[in-house]
């Protein structure tokens, strides 16, 4: 998906300009255009701040189109939906379905070392749990925060301040779920 070019046409559609979505959303207006140009990718936190500011959440955000008369129900590793694709030392944030068709959304989420959502705390409306398949990772939740490894789990009300960072020297998988599907 061509995040910066989607963010421009819905900037665009809602009638903002670089610099009114800047302001909004606590950016500058240069990261704005570096962002719908491709020539940065945001932080899972600053493309949430963006997405508030606009309002558009990110299940809606990174949509797929599902067929409405016939539900999918399943769903091959290379149909899920990149949120947030990999790159070299960047999370991958990867949607089971389209979200918007679902009260529930799932991730499939991968943090290299060094990985995490950003500086800034993610908060958004609904639950959020999750299990640690490998590796380990350090939850942070309303200040508090905890090291959980391979077999752990998190269960958090995401209105509460969170972040999530990989302090170990290996990859952390994690697959998650948010409902309702607000992230």
């Amino acid at each position: 998906m061509d995040i910066g070019q989607k963010l421009k046409t819905i900037r665009m559609q809602r009638g903002l300009s670089q610099r009114e979505l800047a302001t909004r959303a606590g950016l500058t207006n240069g990261t704005i255009s570096l962002i719908e140009q491709n020539r940065t990718s945001p932080s899972v936190a600053s493309l949430k701040s963006l997405l508030d500011a606009i309002p558009i959440s990110m299940a809606e955000f990174f949509a797929t189109i599902e067929d409405t008369d016939t539900p999918k129900v399943f769903y091959k590793a290379s149909e899920l939906t990149e949120i947030a694709p990999a790159s070299e030392g960047n999370l991958s944030l990867r949607q089971l379905g389209n979200a918007q068709n679902h009260a529930l959304q799932v991730l499939h989420e991968t943090y290299p070392p060094g990985a995490d959502t950003g500086p800034e705390e993610i908060v958004h409306d609904g639950e959020e749990a999750g299990i640690v398949v490998r590796g380990t990772i350090e939850v942070t939740v309303d200040g508090v925060s905890s090291i959980l490894e391979r077999g752990d789990g998190y269960i958090f009300d995401s209105r509460l301040p969170h972040r999530f960072r990989n302090l170990g020297d290996t990859v952390c998988e994690i697959v998650s779920a948010s409902t309702p599907p607000s992230f």
